[in-house]
C-alpha cells in the first residue's frame, strides 16, 4: 500500500480540557444558511470507541502510570483548561480489519508520509487541506474549506498503525482472564525511514548521480515504510507431568 492511508477517512475527536471526556464531532448545516458547523456529542460510533481504546485515550482502561498522568492533568486543566482535538484513523481501522478476516497469513508492506509540512488544521495527526487554482496551491486553515476540488492528505502516526494491526489480528494487552496464558503478538512488525529502507531493500548504489545527491536515499524525508508478516505465534497448553 504506497500512500494509501494518507487519504483514507478519518474521524475528529474534542475535549474542552485536559480531562474531560472525548466527543465526537458531527458536521451540521446551521439553520437558514448555507454555513455548517461543528457539534459535539458523546461518544456512541464504536469504530470511533475502539480506536480510542487503541490509542489508550480512554481514562477507564489506563495503567496506573497513565492514572498518575491523568490526575496532573486534572490539576493542570483547572488552572489552564485547554481544549483538545484528535484526527482518529478509523478509515485505516476499518481497512485493517478487513484484511486480517480475509487475508490472516498476509506480508504486508506499506508506505506513507510520517508527518506534513505546514499543516495549519488544528488536532493531533491533522490533515493537510489544500486547492490549486491557476497552477498555485493555497493551503486551508479550516477543513470546512474542503469543498469540492480541495485535496485532503493526513499523516500517517506509523507507531499507531503498528497498534492497530496488532489488535486487528487478534492481539491485546489486556489478560482478560485470571491465569491465562499470556497474550502473544502474532505479527512481526518494523518501521524504517525511506532512506534505511532503500539502504536495506533497494539499489542504492545504481540511483546515486555524479554529484553525489541520490534521489532514494535523499528525497521523501518525510516518509516511513511499514512492514508486518505473521510469526505464527500459537499460545500452547501446559502439559501436565
Amino acid at each position: 500500500m504506497l500512500e494509501v492511508l494518507d487519504n483514507l477517512p478519518h474521524d475528529l475527536v474534542y475535549s474542552p480540557d485536559q480531562v474531560s471526556p472525548w466527543m465526537e464531532v458531527w458536521i451540521e448545516k446551521v439553520k437558514g444558511s448555507s454555513q455548517a458547523s461543528e457539534v459535539y456529542k458523546p461518544l456512541q460510533d464504536p469504530l470511533i470507541s475502539r480506536c480510542v481504546d487503541i490509542i489508550g485515550m480512554n481514562e477507564d482502561k489506563a495503567s496506573v502510570s497513565e492514572k498518575l498522568t491523568f490526575a496532573a492533568k486534572g490539576v493542570l486543566s483547572k488552572v489552564f483548561p485547554k481544549p483538545r482535538r484528535a484526527w482518529l484513523p478509523t478509515g485505516c481501522l476499518k481497512l485493517m480489519d478487513t484484511l486480517h478476516q480475509a487475508l490472516p497469513s498476509m506480508s504486508l508492506i506499506a508506505s506513507d508520509f510520517s508527518y506534513l509540512p505546514d499543516v495549519s488544521i488544528p488536532g493531533d495527526r491533522a490533515p493537510l487541506v489544500s486547492s490549486k487554482k491557476d497552477g498555485k496551491t493555497s493551503d486551508h486553515r479550516n477543513y470546512f474549506d474542503a469543498q469540492g476540488d480541495a485535496d485532503i492528505f493526513f499523516p500517517t502516526d506509523f507507531r499507531l498503525l503498528e497498534q492497530i494491526d496488532h489488535n486487528c489480528a487478534g492481539f491485546s494487552k489486556e489478560q482478560k482472564n485470571p491465569g491465562a496464558f499470556k497474550p502473544v503478538k502474532k505479527r512481526r512488525t518494523i518501521i524504517l525511514d525511506t532512506a534505511a529502507f532503500m539502504e536495506e531493500f533497494g539499489m542504492p548504489l545504481k540511483t546515486r548521480t555524479k554529484d553525489g545527491y541520490n534521489p532514494l536515499l535523499d528525497d521523501f524525508k518525510n516518509t516511513k515504510f511499514y512492514l508486518s508478516v505473521p510469526t505464527h505465534n500459537v499460545p500452547t497448553h501446559s502439559r501436565r507431568n
